[in-house]
């Protein structure tokens, strides 16, 4: 009786640890591993274990930048039951990664958290920070971005928008070909199943009296959409920077 209710108040729980079969994800793939149960000094009933894929983004709140968790998704691994003291148990799982899910590039982080529904108990939990490489599509577009129109990647992160709840921005300094006309490009990437929605904000370079007067009302800064479907994608990273350059080219 006395070691159940020390379980009920948190003292002596179950210990969770989630393994992933693969050190890199891509979103859209499938994700492989197992949840590790060791169980404590007391038996204790488990009514589920759930997998949270999080991630953070930046808020500014009071003029001071604050990190906010975001979950980008949640499954649920097995049914109820009970695990013995000192039992060791092992839950396989697959899932498949959320499309939307951020490359971990720059500041991003992407983590794996293990939540178990234990009745009556503190709920442990276990948090697996994980290397998620840019869906193929967002990857082609960035190569040619980098590699062929010659902007250098400066900063990515994660932000917190009213209207998409987060957002990964990706800003660019331009190379040669545009150097003259742009002072940076900051780029958004929607995904799903059949296109790639980029939303490219192009910061123009200051030219002349004008062009001092629209730097200083933020108005040398221009937002537009391009979309790319698979087939697009699927033409190579040379044809994709084509189409880039020619909507680019158009703010110069």
């Amino acid at each position: 009786m006395l070691k159940k209710w020390l379980a009920s108040v948190g003292i002596g729980n179950a210990k969770v640890d989630t393994q992933l079969e693969n050190e890199y994800l891509v979103p859209g793939e499938e994700v492989r591993g197992k949840v590790v149960i060791q169980g404590g000094n007391a038996e204790q009933e488990i009514d589920q274990i759930n997998l949270f894929v999080m991630t953070e983004a930046i808020r500014e709140v009071n003029d001071s930048k604050v990190h906010e968790k975001v979950k980008l998704d949640s499954f649920t691994v097995g049914n109820s039951f009970t695990i013995d003291a000192g039992e060791n148990k092992e839950l396989d799982f697959q899932f498949t990664l959320p499309i939307h899910t951020p490359p971990t590039i720059g500041k991003t982080k992407v983590w794996i958290q293990t939540g178990v529904d234990v009745p009556n108990a503190i709920d442990p939990n276990d948090r697996d920070y994980i290397n998620v490489k840019p869906h193929r599509n967002m990857n082609v577009v960035i190569d040619a971005l980098t590699n062929e129109l010659g902007f250098r990647m400066r900063k990515v992160e994660m932000e917190y928008s009213r209207r998409y709840n987060y957002v990964q921005e990706f800003e660019f300094l331009p190379g040669n070909e545009f150097r003259r006309d742009l002072d940076e490009l900051e780029a958004m990437f929607f995904l799903n199943e059949s296109r790639l929605e980029v939303i490219l904000q192009v910061d123009r370079r200051a030219k002349g009296l004008g062009g001092l007067f629209a730097e200083a009302l933020d108005m040398d800064e221009n937002f537009v959409k391009i979309v790319f479907t698979n087939d697009e994608i699927n033409a190579g990273t040379s044809s994709v920077a084509t189409q880039l350059r020619n909507t680019i080219g158009q703010f110069s």
